[in-house]
């Protein structure tokens, strides 16, 4: 089987952000190769918010890197309605000697926006995020949540293009709260679901906290520990958030002791 990334350039319209088929990815070769996901079918709608669930190692990074286009499947197929899925991680990764403004810029510069109107659109990303008064702070001006903040509108300026061209936006998050303390990401998860309602952006957010997933996504993929498969998804818009809560983690719970058992 050959691994294939089609960046689905040509649509004008599309009925899904992104598609991945049979996905597999290995490292190294031959009986010391590690394979870390086999045989993933997932499907993300545009618009849609769904979180990725599972133990550490289990792949859920490496599936994103995947779909980012950072590394490239061992065989399957990953389908993209955008050419620019944009990529949030832990860590806020900003340039410390550009301004929040200018740091937010830096996708539409290289995209080729000009000056004046990327500007414009870069405060406008910033009040989005409220961070309105800031843009002239550099990152180490600013608290752990505010650089977040940054990087939440910088990665929602590089989705920009695909709206422009009428395809997804496509937002990628690696578990980017998880560095912050309980009330900061209590107050941001509140934040970026505000967001994703406002512009309406594909989110696939990587997470190992079923209570942010639950409280997160509109739906709940679990990811088996590695090689990583999908074994169950939820529905998080109806019935009860407690027993949702912990009817998954009981499934990861079986996850997690099937894989030590083996």
């Amino acid at each position: 089987m050959t691994s294939t990334l089609e960046p689905a350039t040509a649509r004008s319209t599309a009925d899904v952000a992104v598609t991945l088929t049979d996905v597999r990815k290995a490292f190294g070769h031959g009986p010391s190769a590690v394979v870390a996901l086999d045989g993933v079918d997932l499907r993300v709608a545009p618009g849609e918010f769904v979180c990725l669930l599972g133990a550490s190692g289990c792949g859920k990074s490496t599936l994103l890197n995947l779909v980012a286009g950072l590394d490239a499947p061992t065989a399957g197929r990953i389908e993209l309605a955008t050419s620019r899925p944009a990529v949030m991680f832990q860590e806020a990764a900003l340039m410390p000697w550009l301004t929040a403004v200018r740091n937010v810029e830096l996708p539409l510069r290289l995209a080729g926006l000009k000056r004046g109107p990327r500007r414009e659109k870069a405060n406008e990303l910033l009040s989005l995020v409220r961070l309105v008064g800031a843009g002239h702070k550099r990152p180490h001006e600013l608290s752990g949540g505010m650089r977040q903040r940054v990087a939440l509108a910088r990665a929602l300026a590089s989705t920009l293009g695909s709206a422009e061209e009428g395809t997804p936006g496509l937002l990628l998050m690696d578990e980017p709260f998880a560095a912050l303390d309980a009330i900061t990401r209590d107050v941001l998860q509140a934040e970026l679901v505000r967001v994703w309602r406002e512009t309406n952006t594909a989110i696939l957010f990587v997470t190992h906290d079923v209570r942010e997933a639950v409280r997160l996504g509109q739906r709940v993929v679990l990811l088996s520990s590695r090689p990583g498969r999908v074994v169950r998804e939820w529905d998080t818009t109806t019935g009860d958030e407690a027993a949702l809560i912990g009817d998954i983690t009981g499934h990861l719970r079986e996850v997690i002791s099937g894989h030590a058992a083996a």
